[in-house]
């Protein structure tokens, strides 16, 4: 399928029309709930601090939410974009193959029966279990002669996804510790998040995108055949090891800050290369952009469902997602 943006110009003009929007969400997304405030009030929370309700509702509460709405969104949107290219799969995604559910059950276990933790040591335990559930579902996937395959990945993922998340469920049933600190947490969301949880993973996350950036180009070479690759000079191994902490990276941050969001990671990545393609240099981007969208205008939506209560954003995105993963399944992943 030829892509709707096929010259560089319109995708350069598609990319910044995005940002635009993106921006424009933040913007709503700051504003809009319960209580509704202007762009000068949201200008003057940090101009002329009065210490008014409002003005630390904004600071405390909105542009926080804001922000990690984005770097949530853009994570497990290029992860999924990752997956997809690792595995030749175009129905995996962080939530499906079980790095969401592996990072979950680490942090769930810590909380339960560990030692009080910091925002760091959650965010490095969140990395250990993307990365655990990852190598399981590698290790499943890849057994037999016919090797790695995306039926057999997928199966392996469904299987480690639901393993880990019957072992979560068994630690909050046991420990009401753990129960009550992290089941609204566990539903994936961006709401009544602090800053510092989101400044302690945007170190790694900003590393991991530039990293994904840079490994565009070799995602291209890559996406020919590993023997085409390999004909090229390209040194696969190394570019999959990469690819791999990549996807550790940016999956086991997201769900360190938020939860784990679901089906983000299948649903951009096929709006991205429908608009510009299968190259990466541009579906890394866009994917960036496009996931930081969704999810703004999914937490956005989840203030008006239930108002003047709140829907957890993951459960925005699934809403969204389970029809979106059941068009790409019978369509028979063709984006």
């Amino acid at each position: 399928m030829r892509a709707l943006f096929h010259s560089q110009q319109a995708k350069i003009a598609g990319l910044i029309f995005f940002v635009l929007i993106c921006l424009a969400s933040a913007a709503a997304s700051i504003m809009f709930g319960v209580n509704n405030y202007s762009w000068n009030t949201v200008v003057e929370a940090y101009t002329a601090f009065n210490g008014s309700n409002d003005h630390l509702i904004i600071q405390t509460t909105r542009i926080p939410r804001a922000l990690i709405a984005v770097t949530v969104g853009a994570s497990l949107a290029v992860a999924g974009a990752y997956m997809q290219a690792l595995t030749k799969n175009p129905l995996a995604s962080p939530s499906l193959f079980g790095v969401n559910s592996g990072a979950a059950f680490c942090i769930v276990l810590l909380v339960g029966f560990g030692p009080s933790a910091g925002m760091m040591t959650l965010t490095w335990v969140a990395f250990i279990g993307a990365a655990l559930s990852a190598g399981i579902v590698y290790v499943m996937g890849s057994l037999g002669r016919d090797g790695l395959t995306p039926v057999k990945v997928t199966l392996a993922g469904s299987a480690v996804t639901a393993f880990f998340s019957s072992l979560t469920q068994g630690v909050l049933l046991t420990n009401g510790k753990a129960f009550d600190q992290v089941l609204i947490w566990l539903v994936g969301s961006v709401a009544g998040r602090e800053l510092k949880m989101l400044g302690a993973v945007v170190p790694y996350i900003a590393i991991a995108l530039i990293a994904a950036m840079l490994l565009s180009r070799h995602m291209n070479i890559l996406a020919m055949g590993d023997d085409v690759a390999k004909g090229l000079g390209q040194r696969t191994v190394y570019i999959k090891l990469g690819a791999a902490v990549v996807i550790v990276i940016l999956s086991g941050g997201s769900v360190a800050v938020a939860g784990p969001v679901v089906f983000v990671g299948i649903i951009i990545p096929h709006i991205a290369r429908y608009l510009v393609g299968t190259d990466y240099r541009w579906v890394v981007p866009y994917c960036a952009v496009l996931g930081a969208i969704l999810i703004l205008l999914a937490d956005l939506g989840s203030r008006f469902i239930a108002m003047p209560k709140e829907v957890p954003v993951g459960v925005v995105t699934a809403l969204l997602g389970v029809p979106f993963f059941v068009y790409i399944a019978r369509k028979g992943g063709r984006s």
